[in-house]
């Protein structure tokens, strides 16, 4: 298995911006001396939440702090770009990087960024669909002509090629509708499933994404035969909140007052989600976030554990992504990240298993290697002893 982080970012207003997007560099960092496989940027542009409004150039001055990891866009809100303009920067990128960037693409969520912009909610997926098709044979070389009632193309041809011969890997997001997951799989390109809205489950009845994993895959599954495709669970990402600290309760007490501030002035006041606003009514919620394993929360025991469950109800896929909340503070969320690839990590990637196995090896001749090691001890002092008394 993969593991990723991820960033809206998501940062409560009124902290000083530049120290916020230093901050999230620092985490990419992190992330790479961690062994990270991937660290995703997201793209906003109002409501004061999502610091990062060009997850490119984010990408593009992290990369040159970094050594391996692998970037995303997380995702690219390909209603808000002309899609030659999109496919350049992200052939640009794959340079720049050196084959270290995946281009994560989605209808985009928020919409006060589409009123800006001019752009209706109702229109976004077909935008979507229709900038996927001019992008990918854009970045597997081809030459394209299109017109549509919001960009042309006449005989469009990017100039840079990837850097490897494996070429740009794209990623479709997918949250509770089908629509992202069977456009990835209509397209042969990669599914990310958010697993759970960050509030919990907004009212009664409606149950968290975690539910639907399994149907969420058949979609794209299906698509993906009707286009003549194999669907391959290794292409399969889920994000979700995931923090580890020195146990479940500590967990829950580092994330809660984050959590709720950001559900009461993100969710609630300024995008106005329908959700209970009580004390007693947020904190249900939260647990049962929890519980129901939309938010992994606890020892590296526990994370184990909860992964393995989501495996189960998934039934299988290749990469997790830990979303990264800014619940906790800063300090705790390097230190969930340090637990997470010490400790947890290991147990999917079987990257201890040498160390492990050599252990309970020695351990199982400890008796035989200590009676051999008397001997010899035994056998040095009687020697001394004669050499003595010659």
């Amino acid at each position: 298995m993969r593991f990723g982080c991820f960033i809206s970012p998501l940062h409560p207003p009124g902290e000083d911006p530049n120290l916020l997007l230093r901050r999230d560099i620092a985490f990419a960092e992190l992330a790479d001396d961690l062994n990270f496989d991937e660290f995703w940027v997201g793209e906003h542009h109002s409501a004061g939440w999502g610091t990062i409004t060009s997850p490119e150039l984010f990408i593009a001055a992290a990369a040159e702090r970094t050594r391996r990891i692998v970037f995303a866009t997380g995702v690219m809100t390909l209603p808000y770009h002309h899609p030659f303009m999109a496919a350049e920067r992200a052939m640009q990128l794959d340079q720049l990087t050196r084959g270290r960037f995946i281009l994560g693409v989605g209808a985009g969520s928020v919409v006060s960024d589409m009123h800006m912009l001019g752009i209706s909610v109702a229109d976004t997926r077909r935008m979507t669909a229709q900038s996927l098709e001019v992008i990918l044979p854009l970045l597997h070389g081809e030459v394209v002509s299109a017109t549509e009632d919001w960009f042309e193309l006449h005989d469009a041809r990017l100039q840079l090629r990837p850097f490897t011969a494996s070429g740009v890997e794209v990623a479709v997001a997918s949250a509770l509708s089908p629509f992202g997951m069977r456009l990835a799989g209509t397209q042969g390109i990669s599914p990310l499933s958010y697993v759970a809205p960050p509030w919990g489950a907004p009212r009664a009845g409606h149950g968290l994404a975690l539910d639907r994993l399994a149907e969420q895959w058949r979609h794209y599954e299906e698509a993906a035969a009707s286009a003549g495709r194999t669907a391959d669970r290794a292409d399969w990402r889920l994000l979700l909140p995931v923090h580890v600290s020195t146990s479940r309760e500590q967990a829950l007490e580092e994330l809660y007052e984050g959590w709720l501030y950001q559900r009461e002035h993100l969710w609630v006041r300024t995008m106005g989600m329908p959700m209970a606003t009580s004390g007693v009514g947020a904190r249900k919620a939260f647990e049962y976030t929890v519980d129901a394993g939309g938010i992994i929360a606890g020892s590296p025991a526990d994370c184990v554990a909860a992964i393995h469950r989501l495996q189960e109800s998934s039934e299988g896929f290749g990469c997790l992504l830990l979303s990264l909340m800014d619940w906790a503070a800063p300090e705790q969320v390097h230190r969930s990240l340090d637990l997470f690839a010490r400790h947890v990590a290991p147990v999917f990637r079987h990257s201890a298993v040498g160390t492990t196995a050599s252990n309970t090896w020695a351990a199982a001749h400890k008796d035989t290697f200590q009676q051999a090691n008397s001997r010899a001890r035994d056998a040095a002092v009687r020697e001394t002893t004669a050499v003595r008394a010659d």
